[in-house]
């Protein structure tokens, strides 16, 4: 079947047509942007470049044609990530649930190594029902690790001290933009109470918006001390509310004291061994934790499960899909071992696509990672990860993981898609500029910019101003609707499909906000195409006929 699959996609794309369903195909030229009312911004990336001039995935055009009438099969979609609001009013019928495991009763009932998983598994918390919320970078791992070994010349391997000599050089840097930070939130925090006092003698109370100070600025237009603080103030109230400054120096002091500190144990909640892939017994069943903190699982979720025709519009791709939550991230590098444990977790509880938008510079583990790979495609299951978003020429900066491959050599399996970020501008703006990019590691672009999606508590919603992690998303919901119509086709064969039914953007785009010179979009990526589902079920319905 290998065979004819690689034939089948060797003939023009013509070819592919399932009933009358015209296949969307390159685009060559800039489009010229229509009025984008909020009602369609609020879901632009289901949009069609065709029929709406926004370069979306074209869900609602495949749900209103190829879809139409159509039933699908129960899919589950592994989302490794951070906790997930299981209670959430468009999330809350799209759990998977461990049906073989009894409800709370501290017994491991399904002799899996994990007691009373009935959603998933929380990677980052112990017995207790602690969180790890604050973890090293793995560049601080890397110099725990290593440090005394180069010290005392005891290691010789000539690569390792390369990688070791890039974690120390890329530490230095974030050790000085951490202080730099730290610094900046202390002084914002300074200079938004020495406004306040100022302003306390002219609002009794305290309380004051925007508004009120102009008026105040109008009638004090020669008192400069006064014009001075009531602007310091509008801007504060603005860009720095007092939340946000809370929650910057928290995470600022935290940085510092955690996620650089190559002293501090960032397992000692966890209570295990980390560098023993063996060690397992950690972590907790409880999957909705932290919330108010660990946001990014839910917004995730959202995009992929969201109940389709809910009353916020939001529509994910299909109510057949089933969530597996697997928490593993919180503020720092992921580690190694938990996102290898997660992998075999998800692919031996039935996921058949996991969505795994992480994404760090190091990593001291690779080959865990790759061997999870390899296990998930014998298993027949696709994994989806984001490119990340630190602007980065893969081709040339070619470690960021997780991938697929070493140094750019050839691919440890075929089960892994690596997705760019492309925004709503269907011109030279297409590309979104945080995105890493390069033809070797990034297979695929999707939308990532501006998301509206499902935010912790039950009926809560928002726009994001988004990442790659939207655009994994978006793929995984893709590769989770061809599971669920087309389950005959295996995830190497979805891995393609995607790839190669993707619409093609060949002309010029800024790489960077100010670049004047231009790169066509085409050659950002191995495919050169942004995901499309309408594309996507066309050529999946034409290969699954064949089989």
């Amino acid at each position: 079947m290998k065979n004819l699959y690689i034939l089948l996609l060797s003939i023009p794309f013509l070819f592919f047509q399932c009933k009358n369903y015209n296949y969307i195909s390159k685009q060559e030229k800039v489009i010229p942007i229509k009025n984008l009312s909020e009602k369609k911004l609020k879901i632009w990336y289901h949009k069609d470049i065709i029929d709406d001039s926004i370069p979306g995935i074209s869900l609602d055009k495949a749900y209103n044609t190829i879809l139409k009438d159509k039933k699908g099969k129960d899919i589950i979609v592994a989302v490794i990530d951070t906790s997930i609001d299981i209670n959430h009013e468009d999330l809350n019928s799209s759990f998977w649930t461990n049906i073989n495991e009894v409800p709370n009763n501290n017994i491991d009932d399904d002799e899996n190594g994990y007691t009373d998983d009935l959603q998933g598994w929380n990677f980052i918390g112990n017995k207790n029902g602690e969180n790890t919320l604050f973890v090293n970078y793995e560049i601080t791992r890397v110099l725990k690790k290593y440090n005394s070994s180069f010290l005392n010349n005891e290691i010789k391997d000539s690569l390792l001290y390369s990688n070791y000599i890039s974690a120390k050089k890329r530490y230095a840097e974030r050790l000085l933009s951490a202080k730099d930070d730290s610094i900046n939130i202390q002084n914002v925090a300074k200079w938004k109470k020495e406004s306040k006092v100022f302003l306390s003698s002219y609002f009794k109370d305290g309380n004051y918006t925007i508004k009120q100070l102009d008026s105040l600025k109008q009638a004090h237009t020669n008192d400069s001390i006064l014009q001075f603080n009531a602007l310091r103030m509008s801007n504060f109230i603005k860009y720095a509310p007092d939340e946000k400054i809370k929650s910057s120096t928290i995470q600022a002091n935290e940085r510092l004291a955690k996620l650089l500190n190559t002293s501090y144990n960032d397992r000692i909640i966890i209570n295990d061994n980390s560098e023993d892939l063996n060690d397992t017994n950690y972590g907790n069943n409880t999957v909705n934790q932290d919330l108010d903190f660990l946001e990014h699982g839910t917004l995730m979720a959202g995009l992929i499960a969201a109940k389709r025709n809910n009353k916020t519009g939001i529509n994910g791709f299909s109510n057949y899909i089933k969530i597996m939550a697997l928490s593993i991230s919180s503020s720092g590098d992921e580690h190694d071992k938990d996102i290898a444990l997660a992998i075999r977790y998800a692919v031996d509880n039935g996921a058949k696509v996991i969505n795994m938008s992480i994404g760090k510079e190091f990593s001291l583990h690779k080959e865990w990672v790759f061997e999870a790979l390899k296990y998930a495609e014998e298993k027949d299951v696709l994994v989806v990860s984001g490119a990340g978003n630190s602007s980065y020429n893969l081709n040339v900066f070619n470690n960021y993981y997780p991938n697929d491959n070493i140094n750019n050599g050839k691919e440890v399996s075929d089960n892994f898609i690596k997705v760019g970020a492309s925004t709503y501008y269907p011109n030279e703006n297409l590309f979104a500029t945080f995105s890493n990019y390069g033809k070797i590691d990034i297979d695929v672009f999707a939308p990532g910019t501006k998301i509206y999606t499902t935010t912790p508590s039950v009926e809560s919603y928002k726009f994001v101003s988004g990442g790659t992690s939207a655009s994994c998303a978006l793929t995984t919901g893709v590769a989770a609707l061809i599971r669920s119509y087309y389950p005959n086709l295996t995830a190497s064969e979805i891995k393609h499909i995607i790839m190669d039914s993707g619409v093609e953007y060949t002309f010029p785009v800024k790489l960077t906000r100010n670049d004047s010179i231009k790169t066509p979009f085409n050659k950002l990526s191995k495919s050169g195409k942004i995901v499309n589902a309408y594309n996507a079920l066309i050529m999946a319905d034409s290969i699954s006929n064949t089989k």
